[in-house]
Parts: structure tokens; sequence; C-alpha cells
């Protein structure tokens, strides 16, 4: 049974008596039969009416309490409603900024797709043009690259031809090597191996040093002024080489030959066996800008012939200065030129022949790049 249930109150009767009681004894007893029941019934009574008013206390406190507890719940459960509606309000506000949001996102992405697309055809008409732009630069870059390495090679040649000089045929051997290696036509590569081959050549010569053999030269024409002369011997003296009879007769008889007419200038002139020798020198030095080896030599004899004819050869002056011509004549100015000087500009020339009969087809331009519409 629970606790919200009211008892059922049952009047408690006497028990009958019994059947076989006398009746003068129930009449004997009656009256104090009936007063005991009436206080009976009345202390039951009491005794309900008590226990009823102690359910309906207990009833009321038990009500009390759940109500208590349930209002305390109600208003637990309004509060929660409360956080709930604010918590909705501020998702809802949200909502609504980050839809704000996408919308404007979604127009910056259309702006953006016309853009790249804009972009993309600007990016493919650049590249047309860069590519048109590269095939004409590359034709004349390599025209203009080849014609300098010719005209450095046809130089270079030209140079040792006309100086024998291998210092300027080298920087401009040199020079077209490196105007061959910018060239984007690998084909020339050989070339550039027969500049190396001629290169090494050149560097392999072994020439004077000309501005040394110069400052000998000048320093031997300014020694000329201290060599002293040989001393004229008179023909009537006798010699040790001469005959006997020649010895006797000699000191009566003179005989002069003035057929050598230099000689007898010679004899008669001192200063102009200096100049003579001066002379024979400064056409060494010419000889010797101009890289001729044979004039340079020739000079030189000529020098050396005039010292030993007019100059006193027992004075140690003169001993030197021809000591001095003897080492020049022995000094290479011009080397002989290497065998294959000049294959490089022959190599070069037939190439470009080659490829002037038989041009390169032109490769095809690239397609543009295909474009995915829609894509944001």
């Amino acid at each position: 049974m629970s606790e919200n249930d009211t008892p059922e109150l049952v009047p408690m009767l006497p028990p009958a008596p019994p059947a076989e009681s006398a009746p003068t004894a129930a009449l004997s007893s009656q009256p104090r039969r009936g007063s005991a029941f009436g206080w009976l019934l009345l202390l039951a009574a009491i005794a309900g009416v008590a226990l009823l008013y102690w359910r309906l206390q207990a009833l009321e406190q038990g009500h009390d309490e759940s109500a208590q507890s349930e209002q305390a719940q109600v208003q637990q459960l309004r509060t929660q409603i409360d956080t709930l509606q604010r918590s909705g309000e501020a998702t809802r506000h949200e909502t609504d900024a980050l839809h704000a949001r996408l919308d404007d996102a979604a127009k910056v992405n259309e702006s953006l797709r016309a853009q790249v697309l804009g972009l993309s055809e600007r990016a493919r008409l650049a590249e047309d043009a860069i590519a048109n732009l590269a095939e004409k630069r590359l034709s004349g870059h390599d025209a203009l690259l080849l014609n300098e390495a010719e005209l450095l090679l046809v130089l270079g040649g030209e140079r040792y031809a006309l100086f024998n000089d291998p210092a300027p045929a080298l920087a401009a051997y040199r020079l077209a090597d490196g105007a061959l290696a910018e060239a984007n036509d690998a084909a020339f590569s050989t070339v550039r191996q027969s500049i190396a081959a001629e290169i090494e050549a050149l560097s392999a010569l072994q020439a004077a040093n000309l501005p040394a053999v110069q400052a000998q030269l000048l320093q031997l024409r300014g020694k000329l002024a201290l060599v002293p002369l040989a001393t004229e011997r008179s023909e009537s003296e006798p010699s040790a080489t001469d005959s006997r009879w020649w010895q006797i007769f000699g000191q009566l008889v003179r005989v002069h030959r003035d057929t050598d007419t230099q000689a007898a200038l010679v004899r008669n002139d001192p200063l102009l066996a200096r100049a003579l020798v001066d002379t024979a020198l400064r056409d060494a030095q010419a000889a010797l800008v101009l890289r001729d080896e044979a004039h340079f030599r020739g000079a030189l004899a000529a020098a050396r012939a005039q010292l030993v004819a007019n100059f006193d050869s027992r004075a140690a002056d003169v001993n030197q200065v021809q000591a001095a011509l003897d080492e020049l004549g022995k000094v290479t100015i011009a080397p002989p030129t290497p065998q294959i000087l000049g294959a490089a500009l022959k190599e070069l020339r037939n190439l470009r022949a080659t490829q002037a009969q038989h041009p390169e087809p032109v490769p095809p331009a690239k397609p543009a790049p295909t474009t995915i519409e829609g894509q944001s």
C-alpha cells in the first residue's frame, strides 16, 4: 500500500455473546455492555481520527517537500531553457554571419575566377610572343656570334701571318672560342675543339722577348762611341806573313789599291765606320718590329762584318759587341707557323655553308593550356 492511500476504518465490535447465555444475564448486563460498546466505539473513532490526522500531516509534509523539489527542478529547467535560448540566439547570429561571409566569399571567388581566366589568356598570349621572340633571337643571336667568331679567327690568322706574333693571335683565338661558347647550336662544338688545338699549338711556340732584344740593340748602339777603331798599318811595313822578297823590296816600293771605295772612305773618315755599324743595328731593329727573321739576321751579320773590318779586334769592347751580336743572331723572332693553323676557320665556314643549304625546320608552337570552366 502506498503512502497516499487512506486506510479504511473498520469499527471494532464486541464479540457476540454466546448463544447458550441465559436471558437473565443478558438483561442484567445489557446497560453495562451498551456503555462499554459506546466507549469502545468512541476510542476507535478517536484513534481513527488521530491516525487520519497523522496521515494527513505526513501527506502534507511529503507534498510540501515534493513541491519544493519540483519547484527547484522547474527553476533549474527554466534556467537551462534561458541558457539554451541565449545560446540558440548566439548560434543564429553566428549562422547569419557565416552565411553573409559565404556570400561574400562566393562573390570574391567569382571575381577571382574571372581574373584567373583573364590572366590565363594573357599568359598564353605572352608565351606565344616570347616563343616568337625566342625564335627570332636564336636565329639572329647565333648568326651574330658565328660572324664574330669567324672575324676573330681571320684576324688571328692574318696577324700571325704578317707579324709572326703568337700573343695577339692567341688573344683573338680565345675571343673566338668564347663567342662560340655562347652559341646555342651544339653543332659548333667541334669547331671549339679545333680552336683549342690551335691555341695549344700557338702557346707551344718559343718566341723571343722582343722588348729585351730591342733593349740589347739600343745598348749596343750606345757602345759604338766607345769601341776603338783599327789602327791603319802601313803597307810598306813587312809582316810576318809576307815573303822574304816582299819584305826586302817593300821598303822601296809602295803599292795602294783603291778598288774598295767603302774601305777607302772608312780609312779617310773614322766616323763613317761607326755610322755603318749603327745603320746595320737600326736595320736589325726595324726587322725585329716586322718579325722579319731573315732581314734581322742579315743586318746583324752586316754589323759584325763592319766591326771585324774597321774596328780593333784586340780591344775588349769590340769582342763584347761581337759576342752580343752572335747571341742575338741565335734568337728566333719568328717561329715557324703551325701546320694546323687555320683549320678551325675552314671547319666553321664549312658548317655554316652546310646549315645554309639545309636549314633546320622550325619547331611547332606549343598548344595553349586549357582552363576548366566553373573552377573557383
